[in-house]
């Protein structure tokens, strides 16, 4: 590799160079531009860790880096060609990919979980296209509360006040490669909905990465604080994080039969039904994130599928052939993306494999279908199924996988560990 082949723009005095750590948050270094042929060469160097860490940096012993081992190095290597960021004149940005120290992917890389699925339905002649919707809030700093008042749901009047923030949002980064179809005011004050252009599964899982450490930096330059934390205020909606798929072979769309559902997407919903459950702990890493599955609050509580409704948790969408989509509703938007679109494609895939068949179609209110197949309704329960899982051990591999579960059981841990102010509240004053 070569500065040739990841060329700086023109201009450029600092790169950029990150990749997503175990809970897929952006991390990286700050590289002078005099010293970028080196990187593309023989990489930057930086601690393993990075894949082993939670999501405040805390770092413990795990089964394939730890004190025994000293926490050995691994080497970032540019992936994408770097683009100037807007909102910083001579800053460039470029997406990494981890290389350990013999020169082979790291074991403990969450996007390579993606990559062997990507790969696994390549060898089948299926593409797979996804389509991705992230909710976040836009917060004042220093209250770390809403601005604004009220439920303004696509209100315009609402998309304009925040239009001096959105805006660069929506355009500054679409500038630096990430596709933005559109923005909205979502279901609480400071609430924003953005959704990006759908593409190559490991491609969309990447923007999503990249997305989410570029909207962050951005709210801070214009003084707010982006979260998306899944469920940051009880009383108020939650960060979801839906994805759209669709499978194509010979240039068309495989989930579409006369722009309905095909026999292959049925079976697609089928996979995704019977492993829902049980990949539960890839799309919601912390106790907060189960706060958000609560009935009639549009997150979805069990396997229930259906056309158009925002009830179940898989909706199917039918209409043009192109647009014949399946979203699965369940996620949060502070998961690692490669695992959670890792796992949805393993799922969809077997049930292609096996020909599984969905539960009968839910016409009415999923969340009051009693035959439904309930899923983890809380990180312990998440974590038991995790523990159970053969399928899941067999996705991340054996180290990716036991991480995984130690950083969630760790995660119950620390909640289980405070008292609230809520017992404050209740507790200490009346007894």
């Amino acid at each position: 590799m070569t500065q040739s082949e990841f060329g700086l723009p023109e201009g450029t005095h600092t790169v950029v160079l990150g990749l997503g750590d175990l809970c897929g948050i952006m991390r990286g270094k700050r590289i002078p531009a005099t010293h970028w042929d080196t990187i593309c060469q023989s990489g930057n160097a930086l601690s393993i860790a990075l894949f082993a860490i939670d999501m405040t940096c805390d770092v413990w012993d795990t089964p394939y880096v730890n004190f025994g081992n000293g926490y050995p190095d691994m080497h970032m290597l540019p992936l994408t060609r770097p683009v100037s960021l807007p909102w910083e004149p001579g800053v460039a940005f470029c997406l990494a990919r981890a290389e350990g120290m013999d020169h082979k992917p790291v074991p403990i890389d969450p996007r390579n979980v993606l990559v062997r699925q990507i790969e696994r339905a390549a060898a089948m002649g299926y593409a797979v296209n996804v389509g991705t919707e992230l909710e976040f809030y836009l917060l004042d700093p220093e209250t770390r509360r809403p601005r604004d008042k009220g439920i303004q749901v696509y209100g315009l009047e609402r998309a304009a006040e925040l239009e001096h923030v959105l805006g660069p949002i929506r355009q500054q980064i679409n500038e630096a490669g990430i596709p933005i179809e559109q923005s909205n005011p979502e279901y609480a004050p400071g609430q924003v909905e953005v959704n990006i252009h759908y593409g190559d599964a490991l491609l969309s899982a990447d923007r999503v990465v990249i997305f989410r450490s570029l909207v962050k930096q951005l709210a801070t330059h214009h003084g707010y604080l982006a979260t998306f934390m899944a469920k940051p205020f009880f009383e108020q909606s939650g960060n979801g994080f839906h994805t759209h798929y669709s499978l194509w072979k010979d240039g068309k769309n495989a989930f579409a039969d006369g722009g309905k559902l095909s026999q292959t997407g049925r079976h697609f919903v089928g996979g995704l039904q019977k492993r829902m459950a049980e990949m539960s702990v890839c799309g919601t890493l912390t106790p907060n994130g189960y706060r958000r599955r609560q009935p009639f609050s549009f997150c979805p509580i069990n396997t229930t599928w259906g056309l158009d409704n925002r009830t179940v948790g898989i909706r199917v969408i039918e209409g043009a052939d192109a647009a014949t989509r399946v979203e699965k509703r369940d996620g949060t938007a502070d998961c690692n993306p490669y695992l959670m679109l890792a796992a949805e494609v393993a799922a969809g895939l077997e049930g292609i494999e096996q020909g599984i068949e969905p539960s009968a179609m839910t016409t009415g209110n999923g969340y009051e279908d009693e035959a439904a197949e309930p899923i983890p309704g809380s990180l312990d329960t998440a974590i038991a199924l995790a523990r159970q899982s053969d399928w899941l051990k067999a996705l991340c591999g054996d180290d990716l996988y036991e991480l995984l579960c130690q950083m969630c059981e760790r995660e119950i841990e620390f909640v289980n560990a405070q008292v609230t102010p809520v017992e404050i509240d209740r507790y200490l004053g009346n007894f």
